[in-house]
């Protein structure tokens, strides 16, 4: 399937939880980034190919060579490459300032992105959930970025976490976590979260009808 279409399934057939367990069974037991990033709407599903943004803490009158003359760095310029379908995703900032904003998300609105991740703050957040831009973050904080910090460069290979990002990689968030699917094996990974769903439908049916749990697990092999 194109990704659209593969958008849609995962959005509509699958979570988090079950895509983690099947990437742990896969080897790939490093995959959720950090707990404090959450969605700014609970229940907020998001999908889409990573763009991954480099951020650096640069206050006014530190030396940042040829960007010294950018406020925001290269942000802009990451913003207006978003493509269709692509999650903005930012951190290498501390948390003094707020990496997202109101009129960041009208322009990736705009350019049809799928939404944005932010190893940080976001502000404008009134602004963002009358857009309806899915947007997940460490939580809110007005202060801004342009006097304290800089984008260095885009659609470069990240680390959030314990967890790598490369440009291109699929991200599946929903409330209980961001998850990252390594291009390497996201079609298995898929394909074995769909089966694992179908199942965990039949085991709650079974226990539901009074299975025990333990012959539920010794049936099905899921739990």
């Amino acid at each position: 399937m194109d990704d659209t279409q593969l958008f849609e399934t995962i959005r509509t057939r699958l979570f988090t939880a079950v895509v983690g367990d099947v990437l742990d069974v896969l080897g790939h037991r490093h995959q959720f980034l950090p707990q404090g990033i959450l969605p700014l709407d609970p229940g907020t599903k998001l999908v889409g190919r990573a763009m991954p943004v480099l951020e650096a803490d640069y206050p006014d009158g530190v030396d940042a060579g040829p960007l010294s003359d950018k406020p925001f760095g290269m942000m802009f310029a990451a913003l207006d490459d978003l493509q269709p379908g692509e999650i903005y995703v930012a951190t290498g900032a501390s948390l003094d300032y707020a990496l997202w904003g109101g009129l960041m998300s009208t322009r990736a609105r705009h350019l049809k992105a799928a939404g944005a991740v932010l190893d940080g703050f976001i502000r404008d957040t009134a602004e963002i959930r009358r857009l309806g831009f899915p947007v997940f973050s460490r939580g809110a904080y007005a202060q801004d970025q342009g006097v304290r910090g800089k984008v260095l460069d885009c659609r470069v290979p990240v680390r959030i976490g314990h967890v790598d990002i490369h440009p291109g990689d699929l991200l599946f968030c929903d409330e209980e976590g961001v998850l990252v699917i390594p291009q390497i094996c996201e079609q298995e990974a898929i394909e074995r979260a769909l089966d694992k769903a179908e199942t965990e439908s039949a085991v709650a049916k079974a226990i539901r009808g009074g299975m025990s749990a333990q012959h539920a697990f010794e049936t099905f092999g899921v739990m």
